[in-house]
């Protein structure tokens, strides 16, 4: 008789997580197998044998903690899969054959639970952006498979090539086919560092380049008329052209570092960031335009830290701007055809109206680079680098003086 149980080590250092170990034993011989997988004394179960979610606990540990159990599940089958096999074919096999043969992986890890598992372990790293695209990628494949799990030895070019074709016929953009890709590569490629897939190179006949997007820079015209709009009767449509107008006044900043705007970086007549995708630190001064949408909703701020009423402490602040993203862009889509526009408006049209009006102002495209907090290309990072920041600020005042 061979048992497969989950059990979990507490931390020695208090306020610690402790580890998720797997235990099998045959013929009273007890071995032991350590997981990645990391969780408090309060989140675990011992009278279940199972991750226990607190009721406190915020959204994203919670969706946190159930990737976790997933993961276990999905191994938990595995290892019982093992045990059932060597009984079936009646070998002579020991606890630590189990898991010797689950660390081989005789049969590739199934991609739906190896794909959570590497999701979770980027959220415990504080990657949650990228945990958050591997996830959309896992439910896409999933509904291409129909929600079957199929093991990651079994992803060749033909599946790839399917999967892409099946995306296509859905309207899915080049550049979102390639999103999905270039993520299942990256945990495909993981697997084979690990030892645990062959790699054939299943997705040399795939799409996985970027392509060129439909211009979506909304005209200096559309701008004035979005701003003098009278929104009085629509709060919502209001708020929405505001946020609009404070990206654009801000060198088309980011929704998410608006959202994380704090009072305090505004000092000195200038508005201090870090961006949260590059951690560049950028100054941008405080002109009175932005002041004057940051004043009309202080009643709204007056109890947060933060400057523009998106997120609030206390709750889970990252679905809180996701939801906030939802609202002000669906709000744009209604108030795109109010200013003659027949192109989807989104906050991101902001950051690319910057970009395009400044450039037909005749402003150098190194200005218009290092206002925008681009370093993403060696070649960019290096030619801007002694740039002074003043003459983005002229070039941004030179911008909304035209408004």
């Amino acid at each position: 008789m061979t048992s497969v149980k989950v059990k979990f080590r507490p931390s020695a250092v208090s306020g610690k997580e402790g580890v998720v170990y797997y235990q099998v034993i045959k013929d009273r011989v007890v071995r032991q197998q350590k997981t990645s997988y990391r969780v408090y004394p309060s989140e675990w179960d011992p009278g279940r044998s199972s991750v226990a979610v607190p009721a406190a606990a915020s959204d994203s540990r919670k969706d946190y903690l159930a990737r976790v159990w997933q993961s276990v599940s999905d191994d938990l089958e595995r290892l019982n899969a093992i045990v059932a096999r060597c009984e079936r074919h009646g070998c002579r096999y020991s606890a630590a054959d189990v898991l010797a043969m689950f660390d081989a992986r005789e049969r590739s890890p199934l991609l739906f639970g190896f794909m959570r598992g590497v999701a979770a372990r980027l959220e415990t790293c504080g990657r949650v952006r990228t945990s958050e695209a591997y996830i959309s990628a896992l439910r896409s494949i999933m509904r291409f498979s129909g929600g079957c799990d199929m093991p990651i030895d079994d992803i060749d070019c033909g599946l790839m090539m399917s999967y892409e074709a099946w995306l296509r016929r859905r309207g899915v953009c080049p550049n979102t086919v390639s999103f999905y890709m270039r993520i299942l590569r990256a945990v495909y490629n993981r697997a084979v560092e690990r030892g645990l897939a062959a790699q054939r190179h299943p997705f040399r006949r795939v799409y996985t380049g970027v392509d060129k997007t439909v211009k979506r820079a909304v005209p200096l015209a559309a701008i004035r008329r979005m701003k003098t709009l009278d929104l009085a009767s629509s709060p919502h449509l209001d708020f929405a052209r505001d946020m609009f107008l404070f990206s654009f006044y801000t060198r088309g900043m980011s929704f998410v570092d608006m959202a994380y705007l704090r009072k305090k970086d505004v000092a000195g007549g200038m508005l201090a960031y870090r961006r949260r995708k590059t951690g560049r630190q950028l100054t941008v001064r405080w002109e009175r335009c932005m002041r004057e949408i940051t004043s009309k909703y202080a009643p709204e701020t007056r109890s947060t830290p933060y400057l523009l009423p998106l997120v609030k402490t206390g709750d889970d602040e990252r679905r809180q701007y996701r939801n906030a993203l939802c609202r002000v862009n669906n709000a744009l889509k209604a108030i795109a055809p109010m200013v003659g526009l027949s192109m989807p408006l989104t906050m991101y049209c902001a950051r690319h109206a910057w970009a395009s009006i400044a450039k037909s102002k005749h402003i150098p495209l190194p200005v218009i680079s290092e206002g925008m907090g681009h370093d993403s290309e060696q070649t960019t990072r290096i030619y801007l680098a002694s740039l002074d920041t003043s003459v983005i600020d002229r070039a941004n005042k030179l911008i909304l003086d035209s408004l």
